[in-house]
């Protein structure tokens, strides 16, 4: 029999067992990899896990009612169709670069709404099974994008679009100067050298909406149905909850997300591509599976996912730096999944449970 104590820290690392993996994580690319541990590569790291992020919380409050939502990819590619091509219509036609960004950022996200509303109706009101309706969806969002862009990458958006994409909130020359948002000119080479850019635009953006949706998630009464649907959906509505309006929003937050992630692939790469984001819909699932979700429903938080999104971007950055093939990457990732699938499958009553 397992002694007492050994047992309670046994359950405490599996509990927490995300964090310490992020921890190894960190620590063996440290050691193994050239210059792994230095700010550069920790922007890098948030930089590139934004899109995986953002995908991840909207799917966070999906997975938590006991769905899935499999049109988030090429959701990004649609929405990021239509973000810059609004840009470059409006900037042909002579308005300013700054209402043409503004105009297709808000198209981008509205439109990007649509496909939410319709894979929650389908999903709620007309008893669609959630992959079935979601994968339809992918499919269609993926269509509209290249109809949209013609088969062709979306070029030649306003120039204000890549520093934005590109830019930190923070510009600092020790001992000399502190900017916030803009970045300095008129710099010497040695002042240059010396210059240090903290926190990307694109992270800080990403991290303002997952404050506001954890706190909509942890804090209140929209969350608490969010929850109590996907332990039963039965006991919710004896509940006096309205599931089927509730799943509706559900699903429109998901494409809410997955459309800032198709605008943030325009401010970063300053193009519309119609299979953006394709490749990151399992890693959405991933991240927010390892961060203590349940494929079951009626379990996860948006802190478990922000991590889990951090030992994905954290991995395939560590692999780029040992020079490894980024299949491995993928190896790697199905590994974990189904480790964390085998967590919850076998112990949930551990993994899940309050200390």
């Amino acid at each position: 029999m397992m002694n007492p104590k050994f047992k309670n820290v046994f359950i405490r690392v599996l509990r927490r067992w995300v964090f310490i993996f992020l921890g190894l994580e960190i620590l063996a690319f440290s050691l193994l990899g050239t210059n792994f541990l230095s700010l550069d590569t920790l922007q890098n790291i948030l930089v590139s896990s934004t899109t995986v992020l953002l995908l991840a919380v909207g799917e966070t409050f999906v997975i938590i009612t006991g769905g899935i939502d499999l049109s988030v990819g090429f959701m990004v590619g649609f929405t990021g169709v239509v973000c810059a091509k609004v840009m470059v219509t409006l900037q042909a036609a002579g308005t300013t670069q700054a209402m043409a960004i503004a105009v297709g950022i808000a198209a981008a996200l509205v439109v990007g709404l649509l496909p939410g509303f319709i894979n929650g109706v389908l999903v709620a009101h007309l008893k669609v099974p959630p992959f079935i309706a979601t994968f339809g969806m992918y499919g269609i969002a993926y269509g509209c994008a290249e109809i949209i862009c013609n088969n062709v990458p979306i070029h030649d958006l306003p120039s204000a679009v890549g520093p934005i994409g590109h830019g930190f909130l923070f510009f600092w020359v020790p001992g000399k100067l502190f900017r916030t948002f803009v970045e300095p000119s008129g710099l010497s080479s040695i002042d240059l050298k010396h210059l240090v850019s903290l926190v990307p635009n694109l992270f800080l953006i990403t991290v303002v909406f997952t404050l506001i949706f954890g706190f909509i998630l942890a804090r209140t009464r929209f969350g608490r149905h969010t929850y109590a649907i996907g332990g039963s959906i039965d006991a919710a509505e004896r509940a006096g909850i309205d599931v089927k309006r509730h799943l509706v929003k559900v699903y429109m937050i998901s494409s809410f997300f997955a459309s800032l992630a198709g605008v943030g692939y325009v401010l970063r790469y300053i193009t519309g591509r119609a299979p953006a984001g394709s490749a990151q819909v399992l890693d959405a699932v991933v991240a927010v599976v390892i961060g203590g979700a349940s494929l079951y429903g009626g379990k996860g938080s948006i802190l478990g996912t922000f991590v889990g999104a951090m030992v994905l971007a954290t991995l395939v950055l560590g692999l780029a730096n040992l020079a490894l093939p980024t299949y491995y990457a993928y190896i790697a990732v199905g590994c974990i999944l189904i480790i964390a699938v085998l967590i919850d499958q076998f112990s949930p009553e551990l993994v899940h449970k309050e200390d």
